[in-house]
């Protein structure tokens, strides 16, 4: 059974294709690696009798010949996305035991397709985190362990990365062909490179945000994660798509995006951001940007140094917009239409004892922040110029533009840190958004590609950003990353 959990995405619709196996076979194999790795902390509810259920029917329609493009692929779907009839909580206590009456776009987007649900995936509460630490489920543990000296594996926890920490973990642990994941500011990109597996935040509404709970409504963004490129590009296809429900939805056409992996890159200007060689950067990260620039050079691209000159003003007003943002979002969980209720003397009171005991700490801290900048005196001294600021950072990416087609950094800062190592410091924990938040701030596409190890065997990953609407290059360019990179190491199974 191992042999099913160890295939791609690509490899199983063609193995399910040919009948080597069914979707029953392929679903059973997920569901008992699921059940086997609960030490990882992954899953928050599994849905074991409804996958086989959906991979029953996965399997009629294919001896009818009606299969979808992912007919009888298990998939772990990130618990931030409504799923009808099934819990969703956001990692959040506030939330309780809801069960929606409704369905996700992306999630029905990927039932029409055919895929299978094996369950609800751990993230950071209301996806506020880099760790995923602060999930009410208690944090996700990475499937990698650092090398000690002597060559073993290390014993000490590590985070996967967040908000998506579940999604990324459940991949690179071959608990599901693929996921959902959902970036607000690096958060399907920073734990892909954490955990060896590939990341795509597309353009600002290519996904629809319909029935994914809300964080930062300018800035979130639905993508998935997989093993590969490819995989990754076959799951975008079905999530993406125009949703009159969803005001923020681009009204465009939705590419089959797997072709473009393994198309030529010759010719094309990769531009490299100066403003990204920060002080203090681990010389590994530096040596892999160095590494996947002469990979992209040899692919025939042709290298470009351009200036973000904004850059080093994307944290503070990221960490601005996005609490103004979930302060508004967040005033709607008050106790009294669903959720956690906790009774008070009065109104306010009820409203005060219910949040505080529903919120974590890092979610209290955002709403804090949020409501300040908001508030009366400081909504100009504050919010406003940092709306200034993201213009200026969405103008430095389209002079970028104008002279090359997509800009390549590192993912992250470091390789995965141990958990609890930055818990009591909520600004280093932000620093590990420093190469992604402004793609979020510029609505543009993003992705991260393994492209490495670090000297403690841990994985390490190179960032393409691209135009609007133009995530066919960066597959192309990621396929080409990939191929070079040659990336095939596996965490060690200790689960």
């Amino acid at each position: 059974m191992s042999a099913l959990t160890s295939l791609t995405l690509k490899s199983a619709m063609d193995g399910l294709a040919d009948k080597s196996f069914s979707s029953v076979e392929l679903t059973q194999a997920h569901v008992e690696a699921v059940e086997a790795a609960r030490g990882l902390n992954a899953f928050v509810l599994e849905t074991p009798d409804k996958a086989l259920a959906m991979a029953q029917a996965s399997d009629a329609r294919r001896a009818s010949g009606d299969a979808g493009p992912l007919d009888g692929a298990p998939l772990g779907i990130k618990d931030l996305f409504c799923t009808k009839g099934v819990r969703t909580t956001a990692a959040s206590k506030i939330i309780g035991d809801f069960v929606p009456t409704y369905e996700s776009t992306v999630t029905a987007n990927l039932w029409r397709d055919g895929a299978v649900m094996l369950g609800k995936l751990n993230m950071d509460q209301f996806a506020m985190g880099s760790s995923n630490e602060t999930s009410c489920w208690g944090p996700v543990v990475n499937p990698w362990r650092a090398r000690t000296a002597e060559g073993g594996g290390g014993n000490a926890p590590l985070t996967p990365g967040g908000s998506s920490g579940g999604s990324a973990s459940a991949v690179a642990a071959e608990l599901c062909l693929g996921a959902t994941a959902t970036d607000t500011g690096g958060s399907i990109r920073q734990p892909a490179a954490f955990t060896g597996t590939v990341g795509i935040k597309p353009t600002y509404g290519r996904c629809s945000r319909w029935g994914v709970v809300a964080f930062a409504s300018s800035l979130d963004q639905a993508g998935p994660m997989a093993r590969t490129v490819e995989d990754a590009a076959m799951l975008l296809t079905s999530m993406c798509g125009y949703d009159p429900k969803d005001s923020t939805s681009l009204n465009v056409e939705t590419p089959d995006f797997a072709p473009f992996v393994g198309k030529s890159v010759k010719g094309l200007r990769i531009g490299i951001p100066k403003e990204y060689r920060v002080d203090n950067m681990p010389a590994e990260i530096d040596a892999l940007w160095e590494q996947g620039i002469a990979w992209l050079k040899e692919a025939g691209c042709e290298i470009v140094e351009v200036s973000l000159p904004h850059t080093k003003y994307a944290l503070p007003a990221y960490y601005i917009v996005a609490p103004a943002e979930a302060s508004s979002n967040l005033a709607r969980y008050d106790g009294m239409r669903y959720g956690l209720r906790v009774e008070g003397a009065n109104l306010t009171d009820t409203y005060e004892k219910s949040r505080a005991a529903g919120f974590g700490t890092e979610v209290k801290r955002r709403i804090m922040i949020g409501t300040y900048v908001l508030s009366a005196g400081y909504y100009d001294a504050y919010y406003l110029k940092a709306l200034k600021v993201r213009r200026r950072i969405a103008d430095d990416f389209d002079q970028a533009f104008e002279r090359v087609d997509a800009l390549l950094t590192p993912t992250a800062p470091s390789a995965a840190f141990g958990l609890g190592d930055k818990s009591d410091d909520p600004v280093a924990m932000y620093l590990n958004d420093i190469f992604t938040v402004t793609v979020n701030l510029a609505g543009l596409p993003g992705m991260s590609v393994p492209a490495g190890l670090d000297a403690a065997g841990l994985p390490l990953g190179l960032q393409l950003i691209g135009r609007a609407l133009d995530e066919g290059t960066l597959l192309s360019l990621g396929g080409a990353l990939e191929k070079a990179a040659d990336f095939r190491a596996k965490p060690q199974k200790w689960w």
